[in-house]
Order: C-alpha cells, then sequence, then structure tokens
C-alpha cells in the first residue's frame, strides 16, 4: 500500500459506529481537535451526538471520545471547530433543543448552538444558542414553522475581525428545497462573554442562496474567503452540478448562483456529495469534488480534487487529477477536511463508518496550482518514444511491463491526424497472439478507443464524442491507473469528462484485470514486446510515448503543450 492516494494507508479516527464530519483544527498548544458526529445506530438515528478527540502526534493516536452532548439526550451533529486568536476553541453544532421527533429522523432541525474551551479542549463551558431568525423558507417548511430545518458542512472563515460560518437551511424534511444562508458574528474573535457576541443572519431579506433553475435540492453551502474580502460559495445540486456564487459586501448580497467551470469554461461535475472547498496558506485553493454527474447520493469513489488561483475577482479553477480512493470500489468517501503542519497537507474524511487521516501526496497538490502553466515532456517512467522526426516504421519494440496488483499503471500518448474516422482503424496494436495486451483504435461516435486484456478479463473505454475531427492533428492519452483502477483520457489537454451525453469521461475497471508479472496467477500486460503502428490507419500517427506508469492529468496538458510548440 505504497500508493498515498489509497485511503487505508491513512490513520483510523475514534468513533463509535457512524461517523461523519470529521473536521479538524489546531490549538495553541499545537495539538490536534478533531470534532465529528457519531452514533451506535445509522445515520439519523437516536443516539446521535458531536464527540472531540485529541491528538498530539499528528494523528497516529487520539484520546479517548468526549461527548460533547448526552448520547442518550437530544441528538447533536454536524460540528464544526473553531480557534480564535486567544487560544479559545469554539465547536458549533446543530442541536434538537426542543426534543423534536422528525417524520424520518430526527437531526438536521432544532438550534445552532456551541460550546467553548479555553484550556485546550479539556473541559468546555456549558451550550449557547445562535439565534437564527425566521425566514420564508422557515414559516413554509414541513413542520408549519415549529422548528427549523438546517445543517452545516462549512468552516468557519474569517474576514478581518469578521467570523462567517455557512449552512443550509431546508423547506422540505429531509433534504429537499434549501437554501444558503450565512451567519456573520463581528465580535467573537474577541469577545470572551458569550452574552455580548454579536450574530447577523445573512443575506439579508427572506430568502437565501438559491436559484431555482437547479432543482430542489441545492445545499451543504461552504465558503472560503478571498483575497478582498469577497466570499466564495460552493454547494452540491442534483443536477450532477456544483453551483457556485460570490459576495462582495459580507455576505449581505450574493451573485446569481451559476454552474461552476473549470479556467478552461468546461462545467464541473459532482454528484450529491459534499463538495467542500480550501484556502490554503499559500492563498490558494483546493476543490474536493467526484467527477460525474450522476446526481444522486453515490459515486463517491475516487474523489477527485482541482487547484485554484486567484484571478479577475474569482477563483480560476484547474482540471483535477484523482487524489484518494479506496480499493473497493463500491466504497466512497466524503465530508473532508484539512490540516496543514510543517509543510504537509493532512486530510480528513468519512466513509460513514470509519474515519481517516491521511497524508497527502504534494506532488498532486503543486501540480494542480501550476497546471495553468506548465509546459514540457515527462520523462519519468518513459519506455518508448517516437517523435515526428524518427523514421517511418511498422513495429517497435517495447520494453515495457506494469504491475496493475501493485498499483501500477500506463499511459500510452500519442499524436494523429485522420483522413477518415471510419470505426475499427487501428492506431497502436500490443496485443500478442493470446489477445493479451491493448490496442487503441477509432470508436464509434468519432472517438478514440482502446481495448486491453489479460488474456482472462479485458475492459475498454472510449473518449467523449465529437472531439475529434478529420484532417486536424489531435493529441490523446490514455491513462491507465492500477492504483484506483481507472481509465481516463485526455484529448488536446482536456480532461474528458463525459460532456452532455454521459456522466462519466473517466471509467473503472475490474480489479481482477491484474497483469502480475510473477506468481501462480502471473498475466503480463505487455506479452508480445512490441507495438505494431498504424496498421491500417487512414491518416498518419505523428508521435507515440508510452509510460509504465500513470501520468497526471497535468503531466499529460504539459506534454500536450510542448508538442504544440
Amino acid at each position: 500500500m505504497a500508493d498515498p492516494r489509497n485511503i487505508r494507508t491513512g490513520l483510523e479516527i475514534p468513533t463509535v459506529n457512524y461517523c461523519d464530519q470529521p473536521y479538524v483544527t489546531k490549538l495553541a498548544n499545537g495539538q490536534w481537535l478533531c470534532s465529528l458526529t457519531t452514533a451506535a445506530g445509522h445515520e439519523g438515528a437516536v443516539g446521535e451526538f458531536v464527540g472531540v478527540t485529541l491528538s498530539a502526534d499528528q494523528g497516529h493516536t487520539w484520546s479517548e471520545l468526549v461527548p460533547l452532548e448526552d448520547p442518550t439526550g437530544p441528538e447533536s451533529c454536524y460540528s464544526v471547530p473553531f480557534v480564535t486568536p486567544s487560544g479559545r476553541v469554539y465547536v458549533f453544532y446543530n442541536y434538537n433543543g426542543n426534543n423534536f421527533r422528525g417524520t424520518q429522523r430526527s437531526d438536521e432541525l432544532g438550534w445552532f448552538v456551541y460550546r467553548y474551551s479555553d484550556d485546550h479542549g479539556s473541559a468546555w463551558s456549558e451550550r449557547h444558542r445562535i439565534p437564527m431568525r425566521m425566514t420564508a423558507c422557515d414559516h413554509g417548511n414541513t413542520f408549519n414553522g415549529e422548528v427549523q430545518l438546517f445543517w452545516c458542512v462549512s468552516h468557519a472563515v474569517t474576514v478581518g475581525d469578521d467570523l462567517f460560518i455557512a449552512f443550509s437551511k431546508m423547506k422540505t424534511y429531509v433534504q429537499e428545497n434549501n437554501e444558503g444562508w450565512v451567519f456573520r458574528s463581528p465580535n467573537v474573535l474577541t469577545e470572551s462573554d458569550p452574552s455580548r457576541i454579536e450574530w447577523e443572519l445573512l443575506p439579508e431579506g427572506e430568502h437565501g442562496i438559491r436559484l431555482d433553475a437547479f432543482g430542489s435540492a441545492q445545499e451543504e453551502h461552504n465558503i472560503v474567503p478571498l483575497s478582498d474580502g469577497s466570499l466564495y460559495c460552493m454547494y452540491r445540486t442534483t443536477t450532477g452540478h456544483p453551483v457556485c456564487s460570490i459576495s462582495r459586501d459580507g455576505a449581505r448580497t450574493w451573485s446569481a448562483p451559476e454552474i461552476a467551470r473549470y479556467a478552461n469554461g468546461r462545467k464541473m461535475k459532482t454528484p450529491r456529495a459534499c463538495p467542500m472547498m480550501w484556502r490554503t496558506s499559500n492563498g490558494k485553493y483546493l476543490f474536493w469534488f467526484h467527477n460525474n454527474a450522476t446526481g444522486g447520493w453515490g459515486c463517491r469513489n475516487p474523489v477527485w480534487l482541482a487547484g485554484g488561483v486567484e484571478k479577475d475577482g474569482t477563483i480560476a479553477w484547474s482540471q483535477p487529477e484523482i487524489f484518494h480512493y479506496d480499493p473497493d470500489e463500491m466504497l466512497g468517501m466524503s465530508y473532508p477536511d484539512l490540516i496543514e503542519e510543517d509543510g504537509e497537507y493532512h486530510f480528513f474524511h468519512t466513509q460513514k463508518s470509519i474515519a481517516r487521516v491521511v497524508k497527502a501526496d504534494k506532488r498532486i497538490l503543486q501540480a494542480l496550482w501550476e497546471q495553468a502553466d506548465a509546459i514540457g515532456v515527462t520523462r519519468d517512467g518513459l519506455c518508448l518514444e517516437l517523435g515526428s522526426a524518427e523514421p517511418a516504421c511498422d513495429v517497435a519494440e517495447l520494453e515495457c511491463s506494469p504491475n496493475f496488483w501493485k498499483d501500477e499503471g500506463l499511459t500510452v500518448d500519442f499524436r494523429v491526424r485522420f483522413d477518415s474516422l471510419t470505426p475499427g482503424q487501428t492506431i497502436l496494436d500490443n496485443r500478442a497472439a493470446s489477445g493479451a495486451g491493448f490496442r487503441i483504435s477509432v470508436g464509434a461516435d468519432d472517438t478514440v478507443r482502446l481495448d486491453m486484456s489479460d488474456r482472462g478479463h479485458g475492459f475498454f473505454w472510449e473518449s467523449d464524442s465529437g472531439l475529434i475531427e478529420v484532417g486536424r492533428e489531435h493529441s490523446v492519452a490514455f491513462v491507465v491507473d492500477g492504483g484506483p483502477k481507472t481509465i481516463s483520457v485526455i484529448v488536446d489537454g482536456v480532461l474528458c469528462d463525459g460532456g452532455e451525453t454521459r456522466p462519466f469521461g473517466w471509467g473503472h475497471f475490474s480489479p481482477y484485470t491484474v497483469f502480475t508479472n510473477s506468481g501462480p496467477y502471473k498475466r503480463v500486460l505487455n506479452e508480445s514486446g512490441k507495438v505494431r503502428l498504424a496498421p491500417d490507419l487512414n491518416g498518419e500517427l505523428l508521435s507515440l510515448r508510452i509510460y509504465d506508469r500513470y501520468l497526471l492529468t497535468s503531466e499529460v496538458i504539459a506534454n500536450h503543450r510542448a508538442d504544440a510548440l
């Protein structure tokens, strides 16, 4: 398990059974404090409570989980910790203060409250309630305003002396007809007396951050501050896309929500999963999402990460990289947090029954932030390179034998021009007589297709339709990643995401396609040791690079730019 993207390399955090939102902050004494929601039963079950635990060794060990509320009392859930300049640590959370019994579950409702500690989490204050004014969403809710319906996933952020916490109200229980709101406090950073702390609910008026065109579910609003003091908000929908909005006046008013886009203009995709953002200490941004447009609660494995830099008063987002995965395709992860320490980035997440902290592969983060300007051919892992200056040949020797059982991979990066797009034309063929190996060909609907087999199992994947044109030079890269068992395609420097025609631009392949190089189940990918070049291509194969590892999206983009010079 050498792959740092594999979450099973991480360290577990103590929970009871169900667990959610393992959010973390660094205390004044250097310890980490993690607050999370947990319960002996399932999500939303009676007995849900907020607990806190401490680590003095960067997550290797944790103190016993301490409940902030009685697990046998009214439910408490969905907490957010925050440390003030004085060292006081607050934990904000939902509390079912009236012990209201919902029709399906009894969390995501009640009061917004907090407790605080002035001794690094050893002892905690009594509970304090933040007044939440009634708005149109509350008056017409499922319970006719008898109780307010809401929950919070956003981290608390500061702009000057102001603290902001975003959350989502809902009109229909559970989790329908939602809208975003923000609490602002102008003095919680400096005021020690809870009775004198001021709170204001924003935006002004009766309606929160929402646009009806994006449907009923508009929820899990979270915010990051921009360098000019503006607030950038991202939230999830069931449209298959995350949605963003910006406030230039301290959360009092917000721009009309719109689908979030990469810097190249393409729409981002994510299902109904927490779309979390962070502003890092270097002034840049990270966005955690899942890069598919399924729209439902599933498909949370793998995690994709985009990097952001400020440009023209907003965030310009890079194309994404696979960042975390569970070897079991069906086990997703979500509700993440991030803490930076000693130049390292530690990410927290939950799988609803296990919470972990995983040290990030900084190489990925740096590549995301530098992607916009990256140019140059990657040499690491390069097994075969044929350029336009090479003499024409029909067959090339290939020394390449990645072991997918050990999470290795393969990248085939080439430039090609088509004189026709008749399906079935072979661009590259590495297959042995047994059928083991890979083939790249022209697919249906003007696509490029990869087929791969280990003799016992096989898979294929195609680029998005409509990207390949006759008579035009294209760069294409297939990245077969043996860690998360995924195939992605980058065409002309753009990562395929399915476009408007399919929810995924990348795919999973069977973990039983193993390509091991030794042992009783030996199945060598490069059994032939050769690759046939354009045997029946109506066009021209202009260049080729084959790597015995997965390349980052950012590396492929840099290759593409270098080839275009």
